[in-house]
């Protein structure tokens, strides 16, 4: 079941934990602004994090690749998502993939204490396998939702982000300059 704001407007003190996951260029940012910004016309307090080291398009906010943006606090760890204010009522957490471990933990927390928590991340890194915190947090949430982008190749439904560049670190920060969004069969033909 899907927390509408109603809910949090009739001062129902429940939290919940919403991930938003897919390939690189599939709309996860953009989906998490979106639910933000209705949290905003409902009058919502929200609060938006981002990891401190994801700076492509601006140190602060968080920006879509459609240039889509929202003020945030980029913070070292997880744990810093816990100071937030008091009164807060929904938390948004992009690029979740790159927090440390403790990110469920500390969704688990803040929906504990009433809040709903939207996450945004990659669930696969650029060989296909799960990515950070994120598959703990699918098996968490009240709601997950994969988006899914255009395969480059084919036209076909992506899921994978495939690396185009020689460079096997695990974090690897870029844009279409390093990624394209790929099919399955797209994905590991390029592994021939």
């Amino acid at each position: 079941m899907l927390f509408s704001e109603q809910n949090y407007r009739r001062g129902a003190n429940f939290g919940s934990i919403e991930v938003i996951c897919g390939s690189m260029f599939s709309g996860k940012t953009e989906e998490l602004l979106r639910r933000l910004k209705r949290a905003q016309i409902a009058r919502l307090k929200i609060e938006i994090f981002k990891p401190k080291t994801d700076t492509r398009y601006d140190e602060t906010a968080v920006v879509s690749h459609d240039s889509n943006s929202i003020p945030s606090t980029p913070v070292e760890t997880s744990s810093a998502i816990l100071l937030l204010n008091a009164d807060t009522q929904v938390v948004g957490i992009d690029e979740a993939q790159f927090f440390d471990e403790d990110l469920p933990d500390v969704c688990n927390k803040l929906a504990q204490k009433g809040i709903r928590v939207i996450v945004a991340g990659l669930d696969m890194d650029f060989t296909g396998k799960p990515f950070g915190p994120i598959p703990a947090l699918m098996a968490i949430a009240e709601l997950v939702t994969k988006v899914n982008a255009v395969c480059v190749c084919c036209g076909s439904p992506a899921v994978y982000s495939y690396r185009t560049v020689a460079n096997s670190n695990k974090f690897l920060l870029g844009e279409k300059e390093s990624y394209e969004p790929r099919c399955r069969h797209c994905f590991h033909l390029g592994d021939e």
